[in-house]
């Protein structure tokens, strides 16, 4: 069979994608490791697969402006691939229209020819019109999303948002302490550049390879220690973290333990649960042990019990990823209006089950990865009036449009004697 290029794994993915609706990373990372590319080539996949999820609405918007008539899905996928490059990229034209038109079937290249030199000759006017529709539209975020926010943050703050998230982010890495200090990190990897509100992240031009081979430092955004510094870990002590996988906040917690004392790292999936051993491993995390549990099961396993009660409890709950749209692409196509409720009663679930664990004067951080008040201000709120013997100490978040890094969302309760 013959090897697949870019484009045609670029197409494949997304087909894959509409067709199962699993996760985007999954899907073209599965297509990757077969599809034995050239780096140029492997990136030019990934900005095709990212580019098109990115601006789905936008793209259809133009092709129902080229076309009344309905298109069939499989043309339509191949037409967005083709509009991505010549609205986007800016590719030059020729290549972007008779590449893309060579991907697709035989009875569909006519159309797709047709529609892709369409919108080369109303390109002018194709853009016009897009500045004229409403932000959902420009920045292909779902409607719904866009208004809750707009209410929320007001309509600058919302279109700053948007506009973050459909930029690629950034790759930011943290230095483990424990197998290596900052200043050594920097003279290994003279690629990074130290942040200097959070010395122990970096900010990569280039990825180290080598270093996060051999567990000198971390993938990982700086806003994701918020929860870590409040937690504020002490070496010996008993640390559950709850939702652990897939380990990042675990094994900083180790780090700030100074690598002394007893971690229990549970996650509900198995396959995550694998990934956290594996990356708290090969960090150097030996205080670690891994524990496959769903707490929306009454029944806790011995191993849990056996160490608990704990003198601190991370709960880094599931969410729905609203403040880290920028690197889970298609969240924003999985998310339906009754998620913000589904999801905090579940999160108000695991915060009853945790709490059982803490020690009395223990230390709960519960902290998401959304931006959503039902997940973060309310749901504290719901908690402390469940549990008076919970008192809140204090909340921390960090914004996109006034942080410029991800968004995240930490309190800090202590359980009264």
């Amino acid at each position: 069979m013959a090897r697949r290029s870019a484009r045609q794994t670029a197409l494949a993915a997304l087909r894959l994608w509409r067709k199962e609706k699993r996760f985007a990373d999954s899907i073209l990372s599965g297509f990757l490791a077969k599809a034995n590319l050239a780096a140029s080539d492997r990136a030019f996949a990934l900005e095709l697969f990212y580019g098109v999820l990115r601006n789905l609405t936008l793209l259809d918007f133009w092709i129902d402006c080229l076309r009344a008539s309905h298109i069939e899905d499989s043309v339509r996928e191949v037409v967005r691939l083709g509009l991505y490059q010549i609205f986007v990229l800016e590719t030059p034209e020729h290549a972007a229209v008779h590449e893309t038109v060579a991907i697709a079937s035989q009875k569909q290249r006519g159309i797709i020819n047709a529609l892709l030199r369409a919108g080369i000759r109303q390109r002018n006017e194709l853009l016009e019109r897009a500045n004229t529709q409403p932000l959902f539209v420009r920045t292909s975020h779902p409607q719904f999303l866009v208004e809750r926010w707009q209410q929320r943050f007001g309509a600058e703050h919302t279109q700053e948002l948007c506009r973050w998230n459909n930029r690629p982010a950034p790759v930011y890495g943290r230095i483990n302490g424990i197998k290596i200090d900052p200043e050594t990190f920097v003279q290994l990897y003279p690629d990074s550049g130290p942040l200097p509100a959070n010395p122990d992240f970096l900010k990569f031009s280039t990825l180290p390879t080598a270093g996060l081979a051999c567990g000198h430092c971390y993938i990982q955004d700086p806003s994701t220690a918020i929860a870590s510094y409040l937690l504020d870990p002490k070496p010996e002590e008993r640390i559950l973290d709850a939702c652990a996988a897939p380990g990042g906040k675990t094994a900083h917690i180790a780090q700030l333990m100074q690598n002394r004392g007893a971690i229990i790292a549970c996650d509900r999936d198995r396959e995550r649960l694998e990934i956290l051993k594996h990356n708290v491993r090969r960090l150097g995390a030996t205080i670690v042990r891994a524990v496959r549990h769903d707490w929306s099961r009454n029944h806790t396993p011995e191993e849990i019990l056996s160490i608990a009660p704990f003198d601190r409890v991370l709960l880094d709950a599931p969410c729905t990823n609203t403040g880290v749209m920028r690197r889970r692409i298609d969240v924003r196509w999985r998310l339906r209006p009754e998620d913000f409720s589904r999801m905090s009663n579940e999160q108000l679930l695991i915060s009853r089950a945790v709490i059982r664990l803490l020690k009395p004067g223990g230390v709960l951080v519960y902290s998401t990865c959304s931006l959503e008040r039902e997940e973060n201000e309310q749901l504290v709120r719901r908690l402390v009036a469940e549990l008076p013997s919970l008192a809140l100490e204090t909340e921390r978040d960090s914004f996109p449009f006034r942080d410029g890094l991800d968004g995240a969302f930490a309190a800090r309760l202590i359980r009264r004697t």
